[in-house]
Order: C-alpha cells, then sequence, then structure tokens
C-alpha cells in the first residue's frame, strides 16, 4: 500500500515536470516573437530573458535548465519557436544563438541562487546575474560568429557588438527586477497548490 501511493506521488512528480517543461517552451516562444519584429543591429528585441529568468525562479535550476534545454532543442528539429518563427539546425550558426544557450545556464544559475538566497532581494540579485549571464554569452557569441563565420555588417567591431545591446537593456534590468519580485511572490502559491494536488 506504501509502495503504491510512493509511486502514485513519483508519477504525479514526473508528470508535472513534464507539464512544467512544455508550459516554459510555449512561453518562450511567445517571448521570442511577441516583439522580435523589432530588431536592432541583428539582435531582435524579444522577452525571451524575461521567461528563462522565471523558469529558473519557478521551476528550480534543474528543470529550469532542461525546460530552456528542451526549448532549444524543439527549435532546431524544425519547429518555428525561435524568433521571427525561425527554426531549424541551421540555427545553429545564427549569430543570435548564443543567447538561446544562455538560458539554459540563466535558468540553471537563477534556480541555485534563489535556492540558497530564499529572500526578495535575493530573487531580484539572482535575476539580475542571469540578465548578465545572459548578455555576456549572448553578446560574445554574436561577436565570434560575425568575425568567425557568419558575414558581418561593415565595420563590425566589439563595441558595435555591445552597442547593439544598449537598446534592450533598460527594458531588461527592468523585467529582471519584476520577475524576482513576482518570481517570490508566486512561488510559495505555486507550491501550496501543487502540495494540495499531490
Amino acid at each position: 500500500m506504501m509502495t503504491t501511493a510512493i509511486e502514485k506521488t513519483t508519477n504525479h512528480s514526473r508528470t508535472l515536470k513534464m507539464v512544467q517543461v512544455a508550459m516554459f517552451s510555449v512561453l518562450m516562444m511567445i517571448g521570442a516573437n511577441i516583439s522580435s519584429f523589432l530588431v536592432v543591429g541583428g539582435v531582435p528585441i524579444t522577452l525571451q530573458t524575461f521567461f528563462a529568468l522565471l523558469a529558473g525562479i519557478l521551476l528550480g535550476s534543474r528543470t529550469g535548465a532542461i525546460a530552456m534545454s528542451f526549448y532549444a532543442f524543439i527549435g532546431l528539429v524544425g519547429l518555428p519557436v525561435f524568433a521571427k518563427f525561425s527554426g531549424g539546425i541551421d540555427s545553429l550558426i545564427s549569430p543570435t544563438f548564443g543567447f538561446i544557450v544562455s538560458y539554459i545556464l540563466v535558468a540553471y544559475v537563477v534556480g541555485e541562487v534563489v535556492r540558497k538566497f530564499p529572500t526578495t532581494k535575493g530573487y531580484v540579485i539572482a535575476a539580475l546575474v542571469g540578465t548578465v549571464i545572459n548578455y555576456l554569452f549572448g553578446t560574445n557569441w554574436m561577436y565570434a560568429a560575425y568575425k568567425i563565420w557568419f558575414e558581418a555588417p561593415e565595420g563590425f567591431t566589439y563595441k558595435m557588438a555591445w552597442a547593439w545591446m544598449v537598446v534592450p537593456l533598460p527594458k531588461d534590468i527592468i523585467l529582471a527586477v519584476f520577475a524576482g519580485i513576482f518570481g517570490y511572490r508566486l512561488k510559495p502559491i505555486l507550491f501550496k497548490s501543487l502540495k494540495n494536488n499531490v
């Protein structure tokens, strides 16, 4: 009887994680395209970083990273879930693919930080740290791509790559703070709801 109860709980937990992974993949797709018609230099302006931060905050480091990995995977196999409804294996050579890779690391690190510092301040700091990781990884990948394997705009420099990132920066800082505060308030509600449904 006890074994059956444990198995039931385990199966419920696995199903829940699968739903969470799928849900955040959908949110990432929406975030990738809700405003991606705005492009600065070679960088679409999206809400993906915001949802990657929430994935780490709400799902935890492991499940959050899995959700971001799954999002990247379904895009690479051809589903149009990346910015401008793009997808496919050729996305690997896109100058902005580094941002997609960074979301995996962002979710993991954010999840670890909020686990160790479960306060409003800790959540906000975690979200800001995640945003820094996103910018550092994505921008350096983009610079390398344009310098090594992708045709760069005329006069392209490292300084220009970072200049492109200045435009979305205020938006991403505001959203990071919001993600930290919103996530801190929402997480206990989610846990309580999930506990009641087990």
